[in-house]
Parts: C-alpha cells; sequence; structure tokens
C-alpha cells in the first residue's frame, strides 16, 4: 500500500488525495535501529569482482507524514572509521587519507531536503550528502516495506534502497593501474540501505 493514492470523483474531474488512516497514523519521528539495520557499499575490484563492504556505526531520524509523503524528512550520520569489508588491510586503506581520512573527517552525512511518491509503495528521497569536505545532491530510491509491533511494543517501519555514485565527485580518486588496462577500483559505486526504524513516543 501507498503512503497515499489518488482517486477521481465523478463530480470534478481532478484527482483528490485518498489517504490511508492506517499509514497515516504512522506519522511521526523515528529513529532508525542500527541493530537490525544496515547501510553497505558494492564497488567494483580489478575489473572482474564486486567487493562488498557496510558501515557498523551510524545514526539516524526519520520524520514521516504518512497523509503527505513529501513532508517527510530523513538525516543520518556514518562514522566513516566503522567501514568493514571483511579485509582488516583493505579496511585500513579505506580509513586513511587515500579515501575516507576517517581522523580528519569522521563523518559522512545525508540530509534529505525533497521526498516523493514514485508509485506504490515505491519513493524518492532526495538529499545533501557529504564526504569528506565536499557536499554534493543524492537521490535515494526506496521501498516501503510495512510497519509492524514487536515484541516489546515498538512501533517500527521499514524501507529498503539503493543509490549510484560516482565516488570522483567527492574527491574520493585513488586508483591504481592494472597491467591488462583499466584500474583497481570502479568510479561507481552502489550504496545500499535496509532500514528498520522506531516510532518515538
Amino acid at each position: 500500500m501507498g503512503l497515499f493514492n489518488r482517486r477521481s470523483q465523478d463530480t470534478a474531474a481532478v484527482a483528490t488525495l485518498d489517504v490511508d488512516p492506517a499509514l497515516a497514523a504512522l506519522t511521526g519521528d523515528y529513529v532508525i535501529d542500527a541493530s537490525h539495520s544496515s547501510i553497505g557499499f558494492t564497488v567494483r575490484h580489478a575489473m572482474v569482482t564486486n567487493v562488498r563492504g557496510s558501515f557498523t556505526d551510524y545514526t539516524g531520524s526519520l520524520q514521516l507524514d504518512g497523509s503527505d509523503p513529501s513532508r517527510s524528512a530523513a538525516t543520518i550520520e556514518v562514522k566513516v572509521g566503522s567501514v568493514d569489508t571483511g579485509i582488516a588491510d583493505r579496511d585500513g586503506h579505506l580509513r586513511g587519507g587515500d579515501f575516507f581520512d576517517a581522523e580528519a573527517f569522521p563523518l559522512m552525512t545525508f540530509r534529505s531536503t525533497e521526498a516523493a511518491q514514485l508509485g506504490g509503495d515505491k519513493y524518492r528521497i532526495t538529499g545533501e550528502l557529504t564526504i569528506k569536505d565536499v557536499t554534493r545532491p543524492l537521490s535515494i530510491d526506496l521501498e516501503f516495506n510495512g510497519s509492524a509491533t514487536d515484541v516489546y511494543g515498538n512501533e517500527r517501519v521499514g524501507f529498503e534502497g539503493s543509490a549510484e555514485i560516482l565516488r570522483s565527485d567527492w574527491g574520493l580518486t585513488w586508483n591504481a593501474a592494472l597491467e591488462a588496462g583499466g584500474v583497481m577500483v570502479s568510479d561507481k559505486v552502489k550504496l545500499t540501505f535496509d532500514i528498520s526504524a522506531i516510532k518515538q513516543a
């Protein structure tokens, strides 16, 4: 079900909002539950395979408007030093000056500026992504997975989504040429989000 659907009325040849009361009830402030969420990435390595990783330390909040999704908003702060690809040496390289420079720029942030329904349960949230000292626009396509009350009485909502960026747009330009041609690390990076958020009282 979508956060809202449009219904034509016979007496007026215009579309009016038909708000689902169950979704309108989801309106409120939420905190991302990092223990049941994930923020990950995939990047092509040596032209032949993909390396996957994630960030394990982050916080975030959502302001949802179930009656008018365009009024919803999101903020996420990621500690880049928590990057984890499963290989300690590679993670150390990512934390260093060739990539995130985590000591000087410990946080990667996303702050939304716009939200829109694409149809059904699909949405797009647009905002500003800051990595190191560079801020650029980013749009994330999301699917609303539903809502539930957990065994502890917490009201939860779930979203999953993805986006693609060129890391060079944020000044992450380190690379190494391969003898057979091409480069060690692709410029294109796919970001993935699997979010569970808890409604605040």
